[in-house]
């Protein structure tokens, strides 16, 4: 089914997708915001670019743009799948607690900040080519995964995982240190991490045309909090 949205706020957009069979294509879409907000059991492909929070509290449904995106994507999701063929804006996965968002080009600020996960609830995050500055900021769980692919090996900006106390980011490549507060350790993914970046990159090839083992074909490195309590490390006085 095909939804021209030319000119339509997004409370009529979502009213045409909750009215639609599970498989829609959005065109002429230009900035409106909260596209998808909240839904399941959908398949939406979307032409255009999408505003702020495509996807916002997504609970299971699936998203593709075919282009770029703005700002906070994903956020608060807590299931489904949302797929960028561009590059995405800042604060994607704000707060995102369950599914996966996969980015083929770069992601803005802030990708991933406050991502949480309970249980089985694993949010994922790959980023095909760099991220900016605070990447991972007060990260408490989920995996952000940055492959640097086309970016002639700059993987990350200033400041990433402030905050960090959970979860894990992995970089192809070795990023810079200096850029890296001190409440985060940086060492080489082990076999183990090895296999299961392995398992999220499969998908992720798949998804964008890629070799999956050439992009396995790369060391990776893995930040992590370094402290069970690095918020004490940062700002209470010894």
């Amino acid at each position: 089914m095909m939804i021209d949205v030319t000119g339509l706020e997004f409370n009529e957009i979502n009213q045409k997708l909750r009215e639609s069979d599970n498989k829609v294509i959005l065109q002429g879409c230009l900035g409106q915001r909260f596209i998808a907000s909240g839904m399941k059991d959908k398949n939406i492909a979307i032409d255009g670019i999408p505003g702020n929070a495509l996807g916002a509290y997504l609970n299971g449904a699936s998203i593709t743009v075919n282009g770029n995106a703005q700002d906070a994507v994903g956020d608060t999701m807590n299931d489904g799948k949302i797929i960028i063929h561009g590059d995405i804006g800042d604060a994607a996965g704000y707060a995102m607690r369950g599914g996966k968002i996969y980015i083929k080009g770069n992601a803005g600020y802030r990708a991933g900040i406050h991502m949480k996960e309970y249980q089985d609830k694993v949010p994922i995050m790959i980023i095909g080519g760099s991220a900016g500055s605070f990447l991972g900021e007060y990260q408490a769980g989920g995996v952000i995964v940055v492959l640097g692919l086309n970016t002639n090996g700059k993987l990350v900006s200033n400041f990433p995982c402030t905050g960090m106390h959970g979860g894990k980011v992995y970089f192809r490549g070795e990023p810079p240190k200096s850029v890296f507060p001190k409440n985060v350790c940086l060492k080489l993914a082990t076999q183990e991490d090895m296999k299961y970046i392995e398992k999220q990159i499969v998908e992720y090839a798949e998804i964008f045309g890629y070799n999956k083992d050439e992009i396995l074909n790369a060391p990776f490195t893995v930040a992590t909090p370094d402290s069970n309590n690095p918020y004490k490390q940062m700002y209470v006085a010894n």
